[in-house]
């Protein structure tokens, strides 16, 4: 560099260094799906790589739910079917209950763990109890999945553990999340609950969007190391309910952030969607054949700070910035996080309802069934109109029933694992 003066040298460097973390922020975007729609319609407002096939972990009990339901809805089970624990379900690595072998629970309660715990105990547990067998509740899935025009999905198990087979896509993904809120809208407090209390065991929701983004009401995470960390989330504002879809993130914090940036972006254009072009509808877009991105190395390499699952969402990430971590591609795209404005979408969590009570063991009333509700912050009516979640008689959070076996006592908790969803 002869002759180049050391501001000369100095702005080359810096010119070279933001070619190569743009580099790298380009080839992460390409890693990464994105998808907004509006429920009612379908309209497509946003896409990303929506219709490349993707691994979508724990999301995939969005379809354990629907498949559920729609037997409920055709009377083959109930929601006071028993489900009992089997050395299948209690076999399952966390993130799970960690009931034992020969408990019962509740398709209601079932639910309710499946979707703010996203227990993969449970998951099999629903499996067997719906469908006879994995197998059995697979090709069910399948055939669901096969109605509703989801042409790109393929369902191995009912809880999205790693399998080579076991694909989806966010144009899937979207096209499930509107049929479960226009086919089941009594069942609307299962995807928007912000915790449940088991015992003296207080869960949360995964989902960081619950109780942290204005009319947020759904639906569900999931990760595995070959995915990333996914979701598929919904929130309504005066009356108009958006779903957005993010595969791929780089941490349970980003996920939520993009899915809650693409809501605003949504919502921000105030319903005036005919002044952007025309997307068509989600079923309408055009699946591409190509294999699922494996992320495996990117998610849970040796570069990672915290080993990477869905209890460890590595919240500290978002503050991050690119200072002192130029040799980070993650810290650029990190630091874009940040709209215009300068200020996060998510706000911090404000405990809107107390948490929901579950329970192993049967109902303590036969006719109970899941309240309606439309968004996270609708007061609550009187325990008797919302049987599904009043607290069971008998049945106090700190003490389970007399009734209950042995096998109902205090789960151990769960360690955590790369493949935990």
């Amino acid at each position: 560099m002869t002759g180049f003066s050391s501001f000369g040298r100095r702005a080359l460097i810096l010119v070279a260094t933001a070619a190569v973390l743009s580099t790298q922020a380009s080839g992460r975007a390409q890693a990464e799906a994105q998808l907004l729609i509006e429920a009612a319609t379908g309209k497509v407002l946003h896409a990303e790589n929506a219709t490349y096939p993707w691994y979508p972990a724990s999301v995939t009990k969005m379809m354990t739910a629907y498949t559920t339901l729609r037997a409920i809805k055709e009377k083959r089970i109930t929601y006071n079917t028993l489900l009992t624990m089997t050395r299948n379900a209690v076999a399952q690595q966390p993130t799970k209950m960690g009931f034992k072998l020969g408990t019962t629970v509740t398709v209601d309660n079932a639910l309710k763990m499946l979707m703010v715990k996203s227990a993969n105990d449970i998951a099999v547990a629903i499996a067997e109890g719906v469908g006879g067998s994995l197998e059995g509740f697979a090709d069910m899935m399948n055939a669901n999945a096969r109605k509703l025009g989801m042409s790109q999905s393929n369902f191995i198990n009912p809880n999205g553990l790693p399998s080579e087979n076991h694909v989806s896509s966010a144009r899937d993904l979207g096209i499930l999340a509107r049929a479960l809120i226009l086919e089941f809208p009594e069942a609307g407090s299962y995807w928007h609950i912000s915790s449940i209390r088991y015992g003296n065991r207080v869960m949360r929701n995964y989902n960081n969007l619950v109780d942290r983004y204005p009319g947020a009401d759904g639906m569900k995470t999931g990760f595995i190391c070959a995915s990333g960390y996914n979701v598929v989330a919904s929130a309504t504002r005066n009356g108009r309910r958006l779903i957005a879809v993010v595969l791929g993130a780089y941490s349970g914090a980003v996920r939520a952030q993009k899915a809650g940036q693409l809501l605003e972006r949504g919502f921000g254009s105030g319903g005036l969607t005919w002044l952007t072009p025309s997307l068509g509808t989600v079923d309408a877009l055009a699946p591409i054949d190509a294999q699922p991105p494996n992320l495996r190395e990117e998610m849970c390499g040796g570069h990672r700070r915290k080993p990477p699952s869905e209890d460890n969402q590595e919240e500290e990430e978002v503050a991050g910035t690119a200072e002192g971590e130029a040799g980070n591609g993650q810290a650029f795209m990190l630091s874009n996080l940040r709209p215009a404005g300068g200020k996060f979408v998510l706000g911090p969590p404000i405990e809107t309802t107390p948490p929901v009570v579950v329970f192993t063991g049967p109902a303590d009333h036969p006719d109970t069934v899941p309240q309606v509700a439309s968004g996270p912050a609708k007061k609550k009516k009187k325990a008797a109109a919302k049987p599904a979640e009043a607290k069971p008689a008998g049945a106090k959070p700190a003490k389970p029933t007399a009734a209950k076996p042995a096998a109902e006592a205090k789960p151990a908790k769960p360690k955590v694992s790369s493949a935990t969803q």
